[in-house]
């Protein structure tokens, strides 16, 4: 039987990388899905591939757009069950002393805007529905929410930053709502970008070149994972085998711990 069969889910960032293949096998386990994505490009290319997926285009960081959404989708489904967040923006390993005074402010504010308010603006719009249906918020932290190196200090104190919302709602949101985390390692085929304010907003991380051989060359397994690998950890935690978690994280990160 499919893990996720008549859930009704809002994927935040589906439109590519983590958050399409978390789509895709949603609905191969299924789930029904509601989709919200920032490209244009990316939501026609979904409602092109995907009509069965309900699409809105618009920035996760808004509130208002994130009511809009999560009203779309109650409307659509009757309801809401399972809320994920794969939104994001890298800043390439850019240190303290790297970041020019003339873009420090600009640079902080993109980053934790684009990765913490993303998710918890999704939250805040999802919990009346999820209340209702007793429901699930997975969020995505990252390896550089436990470890550093993975990142410069603006991508990591954001992820650190997700990472202690999760254990925070998941206290603030029991009994009714189930709040857990994906903290995946390195991933092929991502089209993670940079933080515009360090003029890296063209430059997508799935580019680079040589990656699969850095990716496995990080980490015990010597695996470079990819979004599907990623995605079954989403499943897991939207299914009913979950149903006793809480604020945990599970790490598809090819054993990063083993290296502590």
């Amino acid at each position: 039987m499919p893990q996720l069969d008549g859930k009704r889910a809002l994927i935040v960032g589906a439109g590519s990388g983590i958050g399409r293949a978390v789509a895709e096998r949603y609905l191969e386990e299924g789930a029904r899905v509601a989709a919200l994505e920032l490209s244009e490009e990316k939501c026609a290319r979904l409602r092109a591939e995907r009509p069965d997926v309900v699409t809105m285009r618009g920035d996760a960081t808004s509130l208002a757009r994130s009511h809009q959404v999560v009203a779309q989708a109650v409307d659509a489904f009757g309801g809401l069950d399972v809320l994920v967040n794969c939104v994001g923006l890298f800043d390439y390993y850019t240190g303290i002393r790297d970041l020019d005074d003339t873009v420090f402010e600009a640079a902080f504010e993109e980053a934790f805007r684009v990765n913490v308010l993303s998710q918890l603006a999704s939250v805040k719009a999802a919990v009346p529905a999820l209340t209702r249906s007793r429901g699930t918020v997975i969020l995505t932290t990252s390896t550089s929410s436990f470890y550093p190196g993975r990142g410069g200090i603006l991508y990591v104190a954001s992820k650190f930053a997700v990472r202690g919302a999760v254990i925070a709602l998941a206290h603030e949101l029991a009994p009714d709502i189930t709040v857990n985390s994906v903290a995946p390692g390195g991933t092929l085929d991502t089209d993670l970008r940079g933080l515009a304010a360090l003029g890296l907003g063209e430059r997508s991380l799935g580019g680079t070149p040589g990656r699969a051989d850095d990716l496995k060359s990080r980490n015990p397994l010597g695996v470079a994972l990819t979004p599907n690998d990623h995605a079954a950890s989403y499943v897991f935690l939207a299914s009913a085998g979950a149903r006793g978690m809480t604020g945990r994280f599970l790490h598809p990160d090819g054993g990063m711990e083993v290296n502590r």
